[in-house]
């Protein structure tokens, strides 16, 4: 079954074949946004949204090429970097402002599904936090911090009550997000490029940036602030002159912008997606709600419209064929499901997060004037939205909640050394969550 699987994903199978023009000659804007991921179209949504109609986005493949539209599409609060983590590195007042701002994300992105019609199959079902250890305070510690540092209510499900949703023996209890939903996600890119175009928003894709460079003004319209002010970003066949530069890559920057390149780790996670499972589903999976788990190294997963099951986990250096992720993943959802015996495997693919080394978002706006978005990580889904409304709100005057972010800066995470790094770290809580159980 694996070896004649596609490489494509269930995603790019099933969304629309959208597509935009690729940018030829020279346009001039306010602000040009490199990416057309979900920061760089939040980005331009939020300056939109705000009356900034003067933007072109350029993205070097196609919209939702990368992370964005490979992702397990889940929709909820928080980081990259744990709750914790962020309370000890902000302090409990500053956590519980950034962690908002990630639940006002989930509220935008619901706002947006609904405003510009997208059909992006969201599931208003919910979150379960699933418990992989035989250890109850694992949940009800949890539980206690997210209320009381965070003023985050999750509901505690029983061990009992949660198999009667989840039907494994694997796990012991949950912490139910209600405030949460999953969908398709390239869909999801795909209404808000749609809904960029209409609104009079460039929106190129096959526009890979060759060079981005200082243009000093050269009249006294473009001195006082005119489009094409401040920046020449050139592709191949075009070039677009810019008062601002907003760089929103991730995993693919490549070596678009050193200094930017070399604060990310370019990092792989893998999804499988099932065959319809009919009246096997429920069988497993008695919920609509999304799934991931209590250990560093979880799965996650969600039902389908179609009664699939989409399956993701892992973490590596690199990406592999669709056979090998199949195979890896297949074995992951069966030590949790066995009743799930036989599944056909119609999909599976790989794709490159961004990890800064402090595992959270990196915005803000180098010494150049160049500003930037990226490094959400494995949960960026709403950090990439609330990405895009501060430095919206920034390059319209009100920097109060960019400033917020300040502390984690740009810290290089080493190049090669740094990924393997990040690999033994992996295999070592790997390890250790096999020895906690």
């Amino acid at each position: 079954m694996a070896e004649t699987l596609p490489e494509l994903s269930y995603y790019r199978a099933t969304a629309d074949h959208a597509a935009w023009p690729a940018l030829q000659g020279v346009a001039e804007a306010d602000v040009c946004i490199i990416g057309g991921g979900f920061a760089g179209l939040a980005t331009a949504m939020s300056l939109m949204e705000r009356g900034q109609r003067s933007v072109v986005l350029l993205e070097a493949e196609t919209v939702g090429h990368g992370a964005s539209g490979r992702n397990g599409g889940f929709v909820f609060g928080g980081y990259s970097l744990g709750e914790r983590e962020l309370a000890g590195a902000a302090g409990a007042e500053q956590a519980r402002k950034l962690y908002q701002l990630t639940l006002d994300a989930v509220a935008t992105i619901r706002r947006r599904i609904a405003r510009y019609g997208i059909a992006c199959d969201a599931v208003n079902g919910g979150i379960y936090l699933a418990n992989w250890f035989n250890n109850g305070r694992i949940l009800d510690d949890h539980q206690r911090f997210m209320a009381d540092t965070l003023g985050v209510e999750w509901q505690r499900i029983s061990r009992a009550d949660f198999a009667g949703r989840a039907r494994s023996e694997r796990y012991f209890g949950a912490l139910y997000e209600e405030n949460a939903l999953h969908f398709h996600p390239l869909k999801y890119a795909q209404g808000l490029a749609r809904a960029l175009a209409a609104g009079g928003v460039g929106v190129h894709e096959q526009s890979r940036v060759t060079r981005i460079a200082q243009a000093p003004a050269t009249s006294a319209a473009n001195a006082a602030g005119a489009r094409g002010a401040g920046w020449r970003i050139m592709t191949a066949e075009g070039e677009v002159r810019a008062r601002e530069v907003v760089v929103c890559c991730g995993g693919y920057i490549e070596r678009l912008y050193p200094r930017l390149a070399g604060a990310i780790l370019p990092i792989a996670t893998y999804v499988m997606v099932t065959e319809p499972l009919g009246s096997r589903l429920p069988t497993a999976l008695a919920t609509e709600a999304a799934i991931y788990d209590t250990r560093f190294a979880f799965d996650y997963y969600r039902p389908l419209p179609d009664s699939r099951l989409l399956w993701g986990g892992r973490i590596a250096v690199r990406e592999r064929s669709a056979a090998d992720v199949a195979r890896l993943l297949r074995g992951d959802m069966l030590k949790v499901y066995p009743q799930l015996a036989g599944a056909r495997i119609d999909y599976a693919w790989s794709g490159m997060m961004s990890y800064g080394r402090h595992k959270m978002p990196q915005l803000g706006r180098l010494p150049e004037g160049i500003w930037y978005g990226m490094g959400f990580g494995g949960h960026g889904v709403a950090p990439t939205t609330l990405s895009g409304e501060v430095l919206a709100a920034a390059l319209t005057g009100d920097a109060g909640d960019l400033s917020r972010f300040q502390q984690w800066g740009l810290p290089t995470t080493g190049g090669p050394a740094g990924l393997l790094a990040a690999q033994l770290t992996y295999w070592y809580y790997e390890l250790r969550d096999w020895l906690r159980q």
